[in-house]
């Protein structure tokens, strides 16, 4: 983020925004702004004035700052509130015209630095949605950085992976959750069950996986693994249904408790070998009880293997 501001030059590669590289430019001649965790709104200023801030400083004529203030908060959906002080909006506002202060620039990319980081959890919930709605109204693009991983996946067209310094998968949200290359994506992104073990047969594709604590299990094999070759196998919490099913997708144990949270319930199972499996509970547990013996199984390939120590 800080290279693509122009605060810190690459040690190699280049920085292209509409094609053009901007290495050779200060970062006051980039077409790029920033909205900061903190959002860094001026308090002894109305809102009127703090988004008017940068119009005044590129030396826009008056008349035209007041109609392009008045625009751009008609398209943040907070119209008439040019008057207002910042103590006077709500968190949410805030984060809005704090967007709004970059957005009557016009600029060419939208640099936000964890944004939401300062919310509560239910204010966050709702902005990640508004700030999906704005990046389509503005058609701008918005580089955002968070370390939560509901963020990305909700507000994003395109996912970055980092790890140690570099890439490990770039892609449509989707295609991260499902379709993790590397064992790091698939146990950074979302919620995974996580077994180790070694692979003890290979065909088509599928691996059969004898866990380190007893049971074997079959899993795709997004590279090539071989016999013996130690492994870790990642089941999501949600792939995985309650009920007996094919040797190989299927394990038993006991129900160790119950964790009640709207859509997001969840049934944690004690596994014969001692393994607690976290399973997605769609049905409100029903009949199920805590201490119930209880059979759970998987769907071909919704299992897959990686190396271990790959990621």
């Amino acid at each position: 983020m800080r290279m693509i501001a122009g605060f810190e030059t690459p040690d190699e590669g280049d920085i292209l925004i509409k094609g053009s590289s901007v290495l050779n430019l200060a970062p006051n001649k980039r077409n790029v702004k920033m909205v900061f965790q903190h959002l860094a709104l001026f308090p002894m200023m109305n809102v009127g004035e703090n988004i008017a801030y940068g119009l005044r400083c590129r030396g826009d004529a008056k008349a035209q700052i007041t109609d392009r203030v008045r625009a751009v908060l008609d398209r943040v959906g907070l119209p008439g509130v040019e008057d207002k002080r910042i103590s006077q909006l709500s968190g949410g506002q805030k984060q809005r015209i704090a967007i709004a202060r970059c957005m009557v620039l016009e600029p060419d990319v939208l640099l936000l630095d964890e944004p939401l980081g300062a919310l509560d959890l239910k204010l966050r919930e709702h902005m990640k949605i508004e700030l999906k709605q704005l990046q389509h109204q503005f058609e701008t693009t918005f580089l955002y950085i968070t370390h939560d991983q509901s963020e990305a996946l909700v507000m994003s067209d395109n996912v970055a992976v980092m790890n140690a310094g570099r890439f490990e998968q770039i892609g449509p949200p989707k295609a991260l959750y499902d379709s993790p290359v590397s064992g790091f994506v698939a146990g950074f992104v979302g919620d995974s069950n996580r077994w180790a073990g070694r692979v003890d047969r290979v065909a088509d594709g599928h691996v059969r996986v004898a866990l380190q604590d007893g049971g074997t299990v079959l899993a795709a094999a997004n590279a090539p693994l071989r016999v013996d070759d130690a492994v870790e196998v990642f089941v999501r919490p949600e792939a995985i249904s309650v009920g007996p099913g094919e040797e190989g997708k299927t394990l038993t144990g006991t129900v160790d408790s119950l964790l009640f949270n709207g859509a997001n319930s969840r049934i944690l199972v004690r596994s014969d070998s001692g393994r607690l499996i976290e399973v997605a509970d769609r049905s409100g547990a029903g009949d199920i009880a805590e201490g119930d013996a209880i059979a759970i199984n998987w769907q071909g390939g919704r299992a897959l293997a990686f190396a271990a120590g790959a990621a």
